[in-house]
């Protein structure tokens, strides 16, 4: 891994460990602001099992576990894709519960969850480049369309192998029909 992308990980994933720990240890303060969204999904998940627990504290310490773990997998490298395509997964409700700058009435309220935001959504397109990065590397999609056009190649070969052995072995047996004995 290049220092460039081991740096620029760190500092990408520096503000989910830091709140991923705040939030886990004190996740009253953040109730208000998402108890409307965990109100929407608390249905969902009690269909999926009944032993999901839907409680607005326990659902924002199940994301802030999964956002400081995930951070520190991005952190140290570990997992970087996968770790980077669920923190973007957890700064949907994230953004959506803290900031919904649209319901705002107060100008500079309205203008402070917009710049929050914009910025997670920022963070969310950083979080997507995390997750395309095949660190310079061959991605699957490449390497699986190499394969097919190798595979596609060999049979090639052999096909024309298998023909001009054909036709030896055609003259060889014309040949051989020739020569008397």
């Amino acid at each position: 891994m290049t220092p460039v992308r081991s740096l620029a990980r760190a500092m990408l994933s520096g503000i989910f460990v830091v709140s991923g720990a705040r939030n886990f240890t004190n996740p009253e303060r953040l109730v208000p602001a998402a108890q409307p969204v965990t109100d929407r999904v608390a249905p969902l998940l009690q269909r999926a099992d009944a032993r999901i627990p839907t409680d607005t504290v326990s659902l924002i310490r199940a994301n802030a576990a999964v956002q400081f773990g995930a951070g520190l997998m991005l952190a140290t490298g570990r997992f970087t894709r996968p770790a980077a395509l669920v923190l973007a997964g957890t700064l949907v409700p994230v953004t959506l519960a803290g900031h919904p700058f649209w319901r705002n009435d107060d100008q500079a309220t309205r203008n402070n969850n917009q710049i929050h935001f914009l910025k997670n959504l920022g963070l969310f397109g950083g979080l997507l480049l995390a997750a395309a990065d095949t660190e310079g590397k061959p991605g699957l999609r490449w390497r699986a369309g190499h394969r097919i056009g190798h595979s596609r190649r060999s049979v090639r070969r052999a096909v024309r192998t298998a023909r001009r052995e054909a036709r030896i072995a055609v003259r060889s047996a014309a040949t051989a029909r020739r020569i008397p004995g």
